[in-house]
């Protein structure tokens, strides 16, 4: 086994699990952080795998497409996964947690590895020696995005953004608001604010004559579809929020038993259930005037923010023109890319690709080949989303979802029934590569 150190430069949720992949094959990494020397205008803590826009993970559903990614994400020992798990909090279906207790859990196992040396240092620059896996995230510091588009080329790199604010239980109006998940799916973990047409109207008509933050220049340069502010949202169209984050489907008010004009929904953001945060409302409003809109949703009169909505800036390479299906630059190959920055959006896709990127230097050092997993999976289906020259015209940041992994079947079936088929077809494909990867499970 080589002992050659593997710099990982970011201490995210892909630096973490990259790391973790490398170290449970007797690899030593030098993890670089550059916290708390300093601190990107949306993080606040000092622990590695910080969550920063939402505590929840997305669904566990192993029929849907993101339990169906976290699955595989368990068969290959995902810290990230496993933390999760152990730190998890009422979400319904999905999973979320608490995020004091998942980061602090996801440091202390790295650090109790003898292999596994923390560097608090920011790193202005890429190394150009030994193999380095870049996971510094969609925070990239100016320093590093620089070091970035000069290596790479500036037409390559790309910004969006996107938060959401939080609010106390405390002050949440109940007798306004009620318990429920989306067709009783699940247990009842949602808080769910309901909204008449008149106070939809109202509100959307506020969204957009409240005041915005303007943004700055490397902010306006490309925005992710799934992380539009709540108000560009509401430009697009009188009912868009109604079809959109404010969908009242399957939320039937059991105050008057009838199905409201919209609904806000509210999910739990700790174990303890004393804040709660605003489903799909990222923002540019200016504070001032996010406590003054917001608190016009039922049961939020007298909301008492823990945190509001901000502007962060979200950097991405243009992946599919710039690395290998193996996660490294075609032009560096000691230089691999994982976690927002590739393009793929989410917190488990971020920590699935620094599995796979760990993964890949553990076989390049092992002098083995490594055949990522089939894009008829969930992993793979991701790498080959932001490594095809398909995607590379129009490309943007991707979550995962059932469109592009690669399907069994033409034949034309229902819904519910075609991902249940494509989550089969995928667990199969994923068993299959797992026999034939050569390295210690």
């Amino acid at each position: 086994m080589t002992h050659t150190p593997v710099t990982i430069i970011g201490g995210g949720l892909a630096g973490s699990e990259a790391a973790w992949q490398l170290l449970k094959r007797g690899h030593t990494v030098h993890l670089y952080e550059m916290k708390p020397q300093r601190f990107s205008a949306a993080h606040t803590s000092e622990r590695l795998a910080e969550l920063v826009c939402s505590n929840s993970f997305k669904s566990n559903d192993p029929e849907s497409a993101p339990g169906l990614l976290k699955n595989e994400m368990r068969r290959l020992d995902s810290l990230i996964v496993d933390a999760a798990d152990r730190t998890s909090v009422p979400a319904g279906t999905a999973l979320a947690v608490d995020r004091a207790e998942f980061s602090h859990l996801v440091e202390k196992r790295l650090l109790e590895q003898d292999r596994f040396k923390l560097i608090r240092l920011e790193l202005g620059s890429i190394p150009r020696e030994g193999p380095v896996i870049v996971a510094t995230g969609p925070l990239t510091s100016d320093a590093m995005a620089q070091s970035i588009s000069a290596l790479l080329g500036s037409p390559y790199l790309y910004f969006y953004d996107a938060i959401a604010p939080i609010v106390e239980a405390e002050s949440i109006d109940m007798d306004k608001v009620y318990l429920a998940s989306r067709y009783d799916k699940g247990t009842a973990d949602y808080l769910n604010c309901p909204l008449t047409k008149t106070e939809y109207k109202s509100f959307r008509s506020e969204l957009l004559a409240g005041e915005k933050v303007t943004p700055r220049t490397f902010e306006s340069t490309k925005h992710f579809e799934g992380c539009l502010p709540i108000e560009v949202l509401a430009a697009r169209g009188e009912e868009t929020l109604a079809f959109g984050p404010l969908k009242p489907v399957g939320l039937v008010n059991p105050y008057t038993n009838t199905l409201p004009y919209a609904v806000v929904q509210l999910r739990r953001e700790n174990a303890s259930g004393t804040l709660f945060n605003l489903v799909g409302f990222q923002t540019r409003l200016t504070w001032p005037e996010q406590k003054r809109i917001f608190r016009m949703i039922p049961g939020l009169e007298n909301a008492e923010f823990a945190r509001l909505g901000s502007i962060h800036r979200n950097t991405y390479i243009h992946s599919p023109s710039l690395l290998s299906t193996l996660l490294h630059l075609k032009a560096y190959p000691e230089i691999y890319f994982a976690g927002q920055i590739t393009g793929v959006e989410g917190y488990m896709e971020s920590a699935a690709t620094g599995l796979l990127a760990g993964l890949g230097v553990s076989f390049y050092l092992e002098n083995k080949k490594f055949i990522p997993p089939p894009p008829s999976t969930a992993m793979g289906a991701l790498v080959h989303y932001v490594t095809s020259p398909e995607a590379a015209k129009h490309f943007q940041p991707m979550n995962i979802n059932f469109g592009i992994i690669d399907r069994p079947t033409d034949k034309k079936v229902r819904k519910k029934d075609r991902h249940r088929l494509i989550a089969g077809h995928a667990c199969s494909s994923f068993t299959s590569w797992l026999g034939s990867l050569d390295a210690p499970r």
